[in-house]
């Protein structure tokens, strides 16, 4: 860890630019597509304040919210390639976006990643009075009550959309799909038992789990939570290689140049050190990458990878978002 956080203090020394000046010279700002409050300005806000520190300039996030995030992507896509607009994603407005609306910008070729910074799997929760006591249970239930099954979803082309309908192709099954204007609402009525099912991030499901208000049946991961380890994974609970995860980057406008792109990864990279920013995100329910899964490469290809895995079931499905 010594040797790692010396060659990145290297190049977290000032960059010298064409013009004359370093790099940076001036505060940043990480456009966070959603709410204040919800995850992923939680995450972002974490990240950037450690940035910041390392970076020598206050790093300000700024909410620019709408349309799934497509309106914040939007803007960091048009912003001026030069490292001071950056802005923070997830599967959502990098993949499904992409499949689901139709864009001024492409959610793959008009970004520079700078690195993926939090993984956080979902869970397939319950009602608490729903009678299946495990996930093949549960799946036994839904098929008996196909089509009066109700399950709720944060909006029309949002990742728990996405979820809902490859559950129904796994097992055969359909159900019916409720949409909210985000998670918060989608989760109130699951507490108060008015749907039944959903598939919600671990970080926002978490709370409720642990305070028995609503059921968990699995983690869609192939390794168990660290912040839930009593909660089996997909193979382990009968609905084998049932991943998804809410995974989070930070991206720069297409065109940033490469040395600009080095000194921010490096930035992240040392914010990810830090013990503090990890204890929070773990708190989130966060699973932090490894190191050699910190780089732009890394990114670059784990994005391509999801498109080509989830663009073919979105477009089939006709999933549009709103």
């Amino acid at each position: 860890m010594k040797t790692l956080l010396a060659a990145v203090a290297v190049l977290l020394g000032s960059i010298p630019l064409a013009s004359g000046q370093t790099f940076p010279s001036r505060t940043l700002a990480l456009i966070v597509p959603f709410s204040a409050g919800g995850p992923t300005d939680t995450i972002g806000r974490i990240v950037a304040q450690r940035m910041g520190t390392a970076l020598g300039q206050t790093v300000v996030v700024e909410n620019v919210t709408g349309a799934g995030g497509t309106i914040g992507g939007g803007r960091v896509a048009r912003a001026a390639p030069d490292g001071y607009t950056l802005g923070i994603g997830h599967l959502g407005t990098h993949v499904v976006a992409g499949a689901a609306y139709e864009l001024q910008y492409d959610v793959y070729k008009d970004f520079e990643p700078l690195a993926m910074i939090a993984v956080n799997p979902q869970l397939i929760v319950a009602r608490k009075t729903v009678p299946a006591k495990d996930l093949k249970e549960l799946i036994v239930w839904v098929k008996a009550n196909r089509d009066k099954v109700s399950a709720a979803i944060g909006g029309f082309g949002s990742p728990s959309h996405v979820a809902a309908v490859y559950f129904q192709n796994i097992i055969g099954a359909k159900v019916q799909i409720v949409p909210y204007r985000g998670a918060a609402p989608a989760m109130n009525d699951l507490l108060a038992g008015h749907v039944d099912i959903m598939f919600d991030q671990a970080a926002n499901s978490l709370p409720q789990v642990r305070a028995s208000a609503i059921k968990a049946y699995a983690v869609t991961a192939s390794t168990r939570l660290a912040a839930a380890p009593d909660i089996p994974t997909v193979d382990e609970a009968g609905l084998e290689k049932f991943y998804m995860s809410i995974w989070h980057g930070i991206w720069a406008p297409r065109g940033t140049p490469k040395n600009v792109i080095a000194r921010l990864n490096a930035a992240i990279v040392v914010s990810l050190a830090d013990a503090e920013v990890r204890r929070r995100l773990t708190d989130l329910g966060q699973e932090i990458p490894a190191r050699e899964q910190q780089t732009p490469e890394y990114l670059a290809a784990y994005h391509k990878a999801e498109i080509e895995k989830w663009w073919p079931m979105i477009k089939a499905a006709g999933i549009k978002g709103e």
